[in-house]
Order: structure tokens, then sequence, then C-alpha cells
């Protein structure tokens, strides 16, 4: 006796996912929303366990320090109480010129950063259009890569002495690598389809470098550029430790003086001080990403048509100049034909 075939309902046919979908979400088996797995959490949650993690830290933190010095888990010179050393805070900001050292450390990062990007970006483009560049300066980021940060010091020593020229190139040697390689690798991602389809409608190679490969792996970019800014505001510290003369300053040269001359308070107030100024300046980098790549971060992509009606205003004063050059010169040849006998 044959058995009847099974019925099909459109609920029993199996689920065919779209290539380049977002797989479905993990359904939740009881339990609340804290324990999904993978599940968004929203914004005052995230900001709630943020803010019960520093406290839990705080609560920590005073409870090894309570107490005379004597009874204490971790005693003053080992670990000042909060109180001692949030008390500090003045002397810090007056006497040791908080606000000037961290304004020195900033100019440092951003002059040596803004000398990766300025050599970095332009190479990774290059090495990530053609291989043969990617090949030759491979050994460089390779080895830029690779080496620990704190054995470049001794070398930038013996190139530029213990000046400011050797924190900023300082700072320019830890990162002009890691800014190629993400560069390369973000040209690299870019599909290939897009290059097809520019060339297949005419267009020249420098014009699919120009106008297809680097406006399309630019959000990525951008994204590494403000990932690496606070690691080399971190590489910083490494090299302001070492003090010439009266005139080094920086964070990292008030952390050396804490250090040997006291209050070790200071100490604790600017490692507390540099999350907090490397987080501003990633919220601030993080939103002129959102703005001038709205269609990749969000925002309201005010940066971005800013820079589209530059663009547009560059192109039309070029087409303008060259419009006047070709006149000028066509006037000059017609003059020059009617003037001869």
């Amino acid at each position: 006796m044959e058995k009847p075939a099974p019925t099909t309902s459109p609920s029993a046919s199996p689920r065919v996912q779209t290539p380049g979908a977002l797989p479905p979400r993990t359904a939740r088996r009881g339990g609340t929303r804290l324990f999904t797995l993978r599940a968004e959490s929203p914004l005052w949650q995230t900001l709630a366990f943020g803010l019960l993690c520093l406290a839990t830290v705080g609560a920590l933190w005073w409870f090894a320090t309570r107490g005379e010095a004597e009874q204490r888990i971790l005693g003053p010179t080992m670990l000042p109480s909060p109180q001692e050393t949030f008390s500090t805070f003045p002397t810090l900001w007056a006497d040791r010129g908080l606000f000037r050292n961290t304004l020195a450390s900033l100019r440092r990062v951003a002059l040596g950063f803004g000398l990766a990007v300025v050599v970095g970006v332009p190479i990774g483009v290059l090495c990530g259009c053609f291989s043969w560049v990617g090949a030759y300066f491979a050994p460089v980021s390779i080895f830029g890569r690779n080496i620990p940060i704190a054995a470049l010091i001794p070398l930038t020593f013996s190139f530029w002495g213990i000046g400011e020229k050797q924190k900023i190139l300082f700072i320019f040697i830890a990162c002009v690598a890691f800014i190629m390689s993400d560069s390369t690798r973000a040209v690299r991602d870019v599909e290939s389809r897009y290059v097809d389809t520019a060339f297949t409608l005419g267009a020249r190679r420098r014009h699919v470098i120009l106008k297809v490969l680097v406006p399309l792996a630019m959000p990525d970019i951008f994204n590494s550029l403000r990932l690496l800014f606070g690691l080399a505001f971190g590489y910083i510290m490494l090299a302001e430790l070492v003090k010439f003369g009266g005139e080094s300053g920086g964070l990292g040269d008030i952390i050396n003086m804490s250090q040997r001359r006291g209050p070790k308070e200071h100490i604790l107030l600017v490692l507390m001080l540099i999350p907090v100024v490397a987080l501003a300046i990633d919220r601030t980098l993080f939103w002129v990403q959102r703005q001038l790549f709205p269609h990749r971060y969000g925002g309201g992509g005010y940066l971005h048509r800013l820079m589209r009606v530059l663009g547009h205003g560059w192109e039309d004063l070029k087409s303008v100049f060259w419009q006047s050059r070709r006149a000028a010169e066509l006037l000059a040849k017609t003059g020059g034909a009617g003037a001869k006998p």
C-alpha cells in the first residue's frame, strides 16, 4: 500500500535567503532581553550598565583605600584614596599646567598623525590599485606593523635627538604603516562590478581611481583613521616620558614628574583624563564621519552636502578656466593668421 504524498504548505517550504541578506535573528527562548544572544541594547541600557561599571570600580577603589593609612588594604604610597586623589586636582590644573600640557600632547599627535595620513593614504590607495606597488611597499608595511612601538624610541633619538621633532616623527613612524595597510584593504574591498561598470561607460583609469575607488573606499579609510588616532594619542605618552631641559611638556611629562617628585595622585588623575579626552575626540570624529558618509553610518549628511557643493564648484571653476584658456589660444591663432600677408 502506497503512502500518501505529504501535503505541502507555504509554511513548510524551506526559507530561501537572498545573497547578501543579513541572517535572521536568533529567536528568544524564554528569559529576558538581557540574555538574548546578539540582541541590540537601547541607549539608556548601555549608559546605565556603563555607569554601573564605573560605580563598581569606584566602590572597590574606596573599599581598598578606606580608613587610616595603617588600616588600609592598599597603603597610600601604593594607591591613594579617591578623596586624596581628587583633592589634588587644583594643584594639577594650576601648578602643573594641565590644560597647556594637554594641548601640547594633542598638537604633537595632530602633527605626527596628520603627516602619516598625508603619506600613508595615497600610498595605500596606490597599493590597492596596483599589485606591484603593494608588493614594493609590503616590506615597509610588515616592518612597521610588527615592530614593538617602544623599540622605535631609541631609533628616533639617534635620528632626531630628543626635541619636538623626535616626538612628532615618532608618531608618524608608529602610525604610517597601519594607515597604509588599512587604506590598501579598503580599496581592495571595493567590489569589482563598480570598476567594470566604469570602464564599460568609457572611463579612464585615472577617473576610475579618483571617481570610483577612492570615494567608495573613503568611508572605511576614515573609520580606520578615527580608530588609529586614539592609538596615536596613547603612543605619545611613551615619547613624552623622556624629558629634555625644562620645556618638554605634555601629559606624559606630568606623569614622569609626578613619578619622580610627587604627588602620586597626579598620575591617577592624568590616567583618568587620557581616556576622557580620547573619547571626546573619538565621538567628535564619529560625528564628522556620520555627516560625511550618511549612506554608510547614518546622520544628517550636512558635511556630505557641503563637500558635494564644493566639489561641483571646483569642477565648474576648472571648466571655466579651461574654456577661457582654449578661447584665448584660438583667438591668438586666428589673430596671428590674419596678421600674415
